[in-house]
């Protein structure tokens, strides 16, 4: 049979290992035999004269091999790379993620601190609402002359207020909250205490024994004005007490009324 005969048809070359296996092979048995030396000279004439490795092929398959290994490298490669770029992606979407919580949870912090902020205040004004709308007693006792009350003693002809039966050095409060727009000297009404409130009323504290308080100082309801005592034109010890649609006299209204209709029980 003639060496390097081959059937026609598809064939693929054995790799690269498996040639170098053979090889190896072959040469070890001509060892065993002795045959390399005797065969030596004949053998590298028949190459010389035969066909090149170009001819018969085998240069093309080793060039095949070679391209398949490159392919596969490369295709190695180019899997890390997208390997990397997707997590590389996948890091940047993650610290968006982290970075659009963060930004969540800081508008929900400032949009709480901003509603507690909200709150406070709603509740600062609110209570200062009803302090500015509470209003009190003058003094703690019963009334000893009633409002319209005729006689005498009155210019009049009739009470134009209320007395609280109290002795000399009571503190006489601000029935509401407001502004003092007389304090001192009032004539018939001795020492005495004239306040504008927040709900454009005034109402007048007679016969004091001492002011406590200035024009123009602001008051709230239960603020110690003065001393009750005997000044003007009294007969005794009492708080003369009046409330008004204006400072000045003449423009007096139902005193008890007054301060019922601001929640005051007496």
């Amino acid at each position: 049979m003639a060496i390097g005969s081959r059937a026609a048809g598809k064939h693929r070359g054995s790799s690269r290992l498996s040639r170098k296996t053979a090889g190896f092979a072959g040469v070890a048995a001509l060892a065993t035999t002795g045959v390399v030396g005797t065969l030596a000279a004949p053998a590298f004439a028949a190459d010389s004269s035969g066909p090149s490795m170009e001819d018969t092929g085998q240069n093309a398959i080793v060039v095949a091999d070679g391209l398949q290994d490159d392919i596969e490298v490369q295709a190695e490669s180019q899997q890390v790379a997208a390997e990397a770029v997707a997590a590389q992606a996948q890091a940047e979407a993650e610290a968006k993620q982290k970075a659009a919580e963060a930004k969540r949870a800081a508008q929900a912090a400032e949009a709480k601190v901003k509603a507690e902020r909200a709150a406070a205040e709603a509740k600062a004004k609110e209570e200062e609402r009803k302090r500015s709308n509470t209003f009190v007693a003058p003094v703690d006792s019963y009334v000893s002359t009633q409002y319209g009350a005729g006689g005498g003693m009155w210019s009049s002809g009739s009470h134009t207020g209320i007395d609280f039966a109290v002795g000399q050095g009571t503190s006489v409060r601000s029935v509401g909250a407001g502004t003092i727009v007389e304090a001192g000297w009032g004539g018939a009404y001795g020492n005495n205490v004239v306040i504008r409130h927040n709900d454009g009323t005034y109402t007048q504290y007679g016969h004091l024994f001492s002011v406590n308080v200035s024009v123009g100082q602001q008051v709230g309801a239960g603020t110690v004005i003065g001393l009750s005592g005997n000044t003007g034109n009294s007969s005794g010890a009492h708080l003369h007490f009046e409330a008004r649609t204006g400072a000045t006299y003449g423009s007096d209204m139902d005193p008890l009324a007054y301060l019922r209709n601001h929640g005051v029980s007496i």
